[in-house]
Parts: structure tokens; sequence; C-alpha cells
């Protein structure tokens, strides 16, 4: 019996198989919505007739006898910083708040031509600055463990509407950590591409490499599903890879044993992690241990991350959103602010560095997954912490200067280059949940989803494979 809860792939087999129709599969979440969205507010911009529309479209392509493509009828959420033509797209600022889109962002056109049916944008913090989904248009984004706690971010109303049983599928995007953290704190799956693996138009620059448009789903086979929709070379960008999206989906697990697991939780003291989020990763790394993966402590050097990430960040925020600034001074929340006023001082020549900086650190990480398949470590430094803080202000007794100095073991691997996904691995003594991340090779995401797939079995904490749900 199909419920909300069901696996994105047995909710299409079941629509193929004419079990269940699209409009039907609609009502079950439509309804999911209503319980729900009023306590966790994931999502946005709830169009119920233009959905109603697509699910009856669907419906007739199904019963044409035509084929079906891989998220036929499946209910979806689509970031609200992706752009759908015809829907409100408010990049959660007042300054775009009546804003509606003229087109469908790349990724959007791809999930719509393989039939899913929109329901809703998700929520995101301002311009998606920061790891906390609040803003001045449609409030705070709240976890569905603990509704008085963050459900990550940027793309956490993405993840929050995953664990909520509220759509199928969702998209996000990932600067530092952005797929990944609210996966982590939202106890479902958040992939970060290898840079071209999914590609973004229209863009402002082709050649940007620190953000990326990505999957989010309950569990790994149903995020492979929609991540070989959203893959694939597009002849709009060069940049693309040029593997075929299809590749990706349905990954069987690998065998774990021999594998060569290089474990660490702080990258050799690159940044402090939470006491309880650490025993949650340890715990992982025993996991993996006893099913006769070889884990040894080990991680690459990586000391240019911390400069590298901030100056592009500052960088690339300050060229798309200056203008903004400038004109809404007062509509800018002040650590974006802060943010777009930092890149303003930088020269050609930082930025070069940067660039330069980039690449040793993609060349250190080249090298040291020769000697490991695939790096262990914490998606968060934090468990869920309170949603009425912006961020984060200690951990272990270490100050939080800023809104992005407690995701350092995420923004740490985004400049290495390499996919990265966000795992359930548990939860705190307080029933928090807490993500582990597999790292792996540049452009490796097929690997990596299925050393993920293996780890999830193994693991049973996600949503997806039989773990604990949300009480809502």
């Amino acid at each position: 019996m199909i419920d909300v809860y069901s696996s994105a792939r047995a909710m299409a087999a079941a629509i193929a198989a004419r079990e269940i129709s699209a409009r039907e599969l609609l009502d079950l979440h439509l309804a999911r919505i209503d319980q729900v969205n009023g306590a966790v507010n994931a999502l946005v911009s709830i169009d119920v007739g233009r959905a109603y529309a697509q699910a009856s479209a669907a419906d007739d392509i199904t019963a044409s006898g035509a084929q079906l493509g891989a998220l036929h009828g499946l209910p979806y959420a689509v970031k609200d910083t992706h752009h759908v033509a015809g829907w409100r797209t408010t990049f959660g600022s007042p300054v775009m708040a009546d804003h509606v889109s003229a087109y469908d962002d790349l990724v959007v056109e791809r999930v719509r031509a393989a039939g899913a049916v929109v329901v809703a944008k998700s929520n995101t913090p301002e311009f998606a600055a920061g790891s906390h989904t609040f803003n001045p248009v449609f409030g705070t984004t709240l976890n569905p463990y603990d509704t008085g706690r963050s459900a990550g971010g940027s793309s956490g109303g993405s993840a929050a509407a995953l664990a909520s049983g509220m759509v199928a599928l969702a998209d996000g995007s990932d600067m530092g950590g952005s797929l990944r953290n609210p996966a982590s704190f939202c106890n479902v799956v958040g992939l970060r591409p290898s840079w071209g693996r999914v590609p973004t138009w229209p863009t402002w620059n082709l050649w940007e490499t620190v953000s990326v448009q990505g999957p989010l789903a309950r569990d790994v086979g149903d995020l492979a599903l929609l991540l070989s929709v959203l893959a694939g070379p597009d002849p709009r960008v060069p940049t693309a890879d040029s593997t075929p999206g299809g590749v990706f989906a349905d990954p069987a697990p690998v065998s774990l044993g021999g594998l060569r697991v290089a474990f660490s939780i702080d990258l050799g003291g690159a940044f402090e992690v939470d006491s309880e989020v650490e025993a949650v990763v340890r715990a992982a790394g025993a996991q993996l241990a006893d099913a006769g993966a070889a884990v040894t402590d080990a991680w690459p050097e990586l000391p240019e991350a911390e400069t590298t990430f901030r100056t592009l960040r500052a960088w690339l925020m300050e060229y798309a959103l200056g203008d903004i600034l400038d004109a809404h001074p007062d509509a800018v929340k002040q650590s974006l602010a802060d943010n777009i006023r930092a890149g303003r001082p930088l020269t050609g020549h930082d930025v070069a560095v940067a660039y330069a900086q980039r690449t040793v650190l993609a060349d250190h990480a080249r090298a040291f997954f020769e000697a490991y398949d695939v790096l262990v470590m914490p998606v968060s430094q934090v468990p869920p912490f309170p949603a009425d803080q912006e961020y984060p202000h200690v951990i272990n007794g270490r100050p939080q200067e800023s809104y992005v100095d407690w995701m350092r073991s995420a923004f740490f691997v985004t400049v290495t280059g390499c996919p990265a996904i966000s795992v359930p691995a548990g939860f705190t003594p307080e029933g928090l949940p807490v993500g582990l991340q597999l790292v792996g090779p540049a452009g490796s995401e097929r690997r990596l989803l299925a050393i993920a797939r293996a780890y999830e079995e193994l693991s049973g904490a996600g949503i997806g494979v039989g773990g604990p749900r949300p009480s809502l």
C-alpha cells in the first residue's frame, strides 16, 4: 500500500502499474501538507490548482500507454532559489517577495520533463545564505524531529518537507554545505555532486565552481533516481560533464569487506566537533570496521581550505548581490550584508590566489584518494541547534564568530571539488538526527552512491530504511 513515506521508486512503480493515479498520490501528499506544514513551515508558494493540473496531465499520459518518465507523477518541491516559470520565486528576500519567474531553470526543466508534479517551492534563508532556514518573507523552517530546532539550510525547506512526508523528492543547492547540512539535521540524504555533474542554466558564470545544485531524498536509492534525471550534459553548458545521467540510477550497494575507509572527526584538528556528534560518527566508524571495512585514521591535508572558501564566497556574493545591498541596505540581513562587503576590498590578485589554492586542494584530494576509497567524517559540527539562534556561537567552548564558522566540516570539502553525501547515522541522546559525510574522489558519484547505500543498510537510521520518523 502506497503512503507518503513510501519510496519515490515504489510510488513511480505503482503509478506505472496503475495501482494509484497521480491525482490520488497528490491527494495523499496535500493532506499531509495540510496536516504538518503549519508546524514546520517547510513548503511555501503552494499552488494546489497547478499541481492538480500537472497530476491530471500525468494521468492522461499513463492512460495513453506512452512511455513514462523516471519521475512520472511524483509530488516534488523546488528550492525557492530555483526558477519555475509562472511561479513565485522569492529567494527568501523581501526585495524579491513578489517576483514571478518567466522561465524554468535547467534542473526544473529536467524534473518536469521526467514527469514530476511540482507542488510548491521549499523555504530557504535569504538568498540561500547560511545553514539555518529563516527569512522575512516566510519565516523559519523548523526541524520535524524537534520543532524548537533548526532544520538546517540553505536547503532546509526541502529536507524538512521530505522528512515530514510532504513530497516524494526535492532539490537544493550547496556552496558551503547547503545540501548536506539540512540532510544531516533532518535525517534524510543529500548529495553535493562534483562540479559539472548537474549543470546550471541560466547562470552568470559558467566557470563558477563553488556552488552546485543537487538532489535530496529519504534514501540513497531515491536520491540516485533523482540524480539520474538532474545529471548529464546540456548544449548550453559546455562545462557540464558528458556522462549521461541514467548511469547513476539504482546503484547496487558495494561490499564493505576490504573497503579502504579514511576516518576523521576533525581533519586533524581543523575544527571543533560537538561531543554528541562525535559519538555518533565514531560509532559509525566502528560499524564499518565490524562489517569488514579497513578503517584507518587519516585525512587529506587542506591548509588552504579556509582562506580559499572565504575569499571565493565573498567575491561571488559581492558580484551577485552587491547591487541589491546598495539599493536596499535595510532589506538585507546583517550577516549577509557583512559577507557581501567582505568581497569589496578583494583584488583580482586575491581571487586568482584563491583559485590557485583551490587547484592545490583538488590535487591534494586526488593524491589522497589513491590510497582510500572514501573519507568518512561529520557532516555538521553540531546537532540541530535552537531555531531562535541564527547560528551556533560556541562549540566545545570555542567561539564561532560568523554564520559560516561552524560549517568547516562541510566547506572544507567544498573547495576540494569532491562529491560528498550526507547519510543518516544515528541520533543524539535527545533524539536529534546526525548525518555521516562520505566523500569520494572527483567524478566518483556512482561509486560513492554504492558505498552510501551499503552504509545506509548497515546503519538503518534513515527514514527510508525503517529508521525513526518524526512524530508530527
